[in-house]
């Protein structure tokens, strides 16, 4: 055996003592009869052979995997996958819980941010999750209105939830999400004290939202906002969901249809230049995540593995 050939092996041993026998480099040195630096450096060497194939057998593994393939295929920016728990509702929670994460990733950087929220169940999880926070740098706006069809407030609105969490300034738009015409959205709007509110809105430096359907059971229709004749018209179409109100087929390309003319909410583009991040997850939202990554809607998603497997199928 020549001298480069033990040293690949010694390599390989200690490689192997690392990595499948768990041990720390004080024992590779006294199992080798080596010194702790010897060691190090021979475990190093063998990394940099490619002599250590890794193999991670957890669900975390099989999540980052359908992420990066979520992201290639769809062109998306940022991607995370959530492992799926028994039901679509409790993956539900760890996708909330995951949402909270990344906006808590945002809300902690130094420099002043315009943070645009949407509204929803998933969302508003997401911002229960949130611990208290110093961050008054920053400024956060609703990116739909507030008010429910009978001028309360929106059971789902994720601003004023995230107002007893953080000490950002928060603007919200004092308005139904789809106003009862178009000619009332254009009065609405027109307010002199919705300016700094739109303002902001139409200069985000980073979006969070959710996906609804287009079911009869969807959330707009379950609020209000929406007739069941207003659903089955949109359906007919070819509608398959809705971003803060607006609704697309299944090209992602919104419908034309006078209920996208009656949206309140802050204007909705293709191929956004700011981060544009959904949460959303489960069976019945499939169609309407795949049409929104299909339009290019999104330009992040977060979501759990059953929901990525199809989305990726």
């Amino acid at each position: 055996m020549t001298t480069g050939e033990r040293k690949h092996d010694d390599a390989a041993r200690a490689a192997w003592l690392a990595y499948i026998g768990g041990c720390k480099q004080d024992e590779i040195a006294q199992i080798m009869g080596i010194s702790r630096q010897s060691a190090q450096r021979l475990v190093s060497q063998a990394l940099a052979a490619g002599l250590v194939k890794v193999r991670i057998d957890h669900p975390i593994a099989r999540c980052m995997e359908l992420a990066r393939d979520l992201k290639a295929r769809y062109g998306l920016t940022l991607c995370e996958v959530v492992p799926s728990l028994d039901t679509p509702a409790s993956s539900g929670l760890a996708v909330s819980q995951a949402t909270g994460d990344l906006i808590e990733r945002f809300l902690t950087q130094p420099e002043p941010l315009v943070i645009g929220l949407g509204t929803g169940r998933t969302l508003r999880a997401a911002v229960e999750h949130l611990p208290h926070l110093d961050c008054a740098q920053h400024r956060i706006v609703s990116l739909t209105g507030t008010i429910s069809p009978d001028g309360s407030t929106a059971y789902y609105n994720v601003l004023f939830t995230i107002a007893d969490k953080v000490s950002a300034t928060t603007y919200p738009l004092p308005l139904p999400v789809i106003t009862a015409s178009a000619e009332e959205r254009a009065a609405l709007l027109g307010q002199k004290t919705l300016e700094t509110a739109r303002g902001l809105s139409a200069r985000t430096d980073v979006r969070f939202v959710g996906v609804g359907t287009m079911a009869p059971d969807a959330p707009l229709v379950i609020d209000g906002f929406l007739t069941p004749e207003d659903q089955q018209r949109l359906t007919a179409k070819g509608a398959v969901g809705e971003i803060i109100g607006y609704v697309f087929d299944r090209d992602g390309r919104l419908l034309e249809d006078e209920v996208n003319q009656r949206v309140s909410s802050a204007l909705l583009s293709p191929a956004p230049e700011r981060p544009t991040i959904a949460a959303a997850n489960g069976p019945a939202k499939i169609p309407a995540i795949r049409a929104a990554l299909t339009g290019k809607l999104i330009t992040g998603l977060v979501t759990d593995e059953d929901t990525a497997l199809a989305l990726t199928a």
